[in-house]
């Protein structure tokens, strides 16, 4: 099984570096985000920054429900970094206090909807194996609750509507991740008794 906080753990322990800009395939560094890094890097006390993403889906910027700035921590001390060791989503541990940068980093993570509805399959998947695993127990009408619950806070109250279709899209996906998580779940579940 992989673990994606343990082998993110193992690939920066063995960076030559103390400092680690962590990025995935599908992002980009800009000019102005290397000279931000550059600048504040050099005397800090922060042991870690989080970086704003720019998130697109084709060539559309998602500019709302979320999606923008979403900043994640990327820039970081490795000796007061850790992830926790989980199969997906997981939580970041910092030993000192986290600064901010204001240039983005650009993620063309999905090339179209396809890709994107695609990602929402892969990651429910790992979503319930990850509630199975520690042992989390869930109901239906909990999920329930969440799903609509999710649904109107990325639409109205993140402004997803903004982003015209992409915005009902991704809220609406969003919301169902729940959904689709817990189905897939309560499918594990049985299959583990029998």
């Amino acid at each position: 099984m992989d673990v994606e906080g343990a082998h993110r753990n193992w690939a920066y322990a063995r960076s030559g570096n103390s400092w680690v800009l962590s990025l995935d395939a599908d992002e980009k560094v800009t000019e102005e985000l290397k000279k931000e890094i550059s600048a504040v890097i050099s005397g800090t006390s922060h042991a870690a920054f989080d970086i704003p993403l720019r998130n697109y889906i084709g060539n559309y910027w998602v500019r709302h429900g979320g999606w923008y700035p979403a900043s994640k921590v990327r820039l970081f001390d490795k000796n007061r970094f850790r992830y926790e060791e989980v199969e997906v989503h997981p939580r970041v541990f910092i030993n000192g206090t986290c600064g901010h940068l204001t240039t983005d980093i650009i993620h063309k993570g999905y090339p179209d909807i396809e890709h994107f509805l695609g990602s929402v399959n892969r990651q429910t998947t790992l979503e319930a194996r990850k509630w199975i695993n520690t042992g989390r127990k869930m109901s239906l009408g909990h999920i329930l609750w969440r799903t609509v619950d999710r649904f109107f806070r990325r639409y109205l109250g993140k402004k997803a509507y903004k982003d015209g279709m992409y915005g009902f899209v991704i809220a609406f996906f969003d919301s169902l991740y729940q959904l689709f998580s817990y189905i897939k779940y309560r499918e594990m579940l049985n299959n583990k008794k029998t």
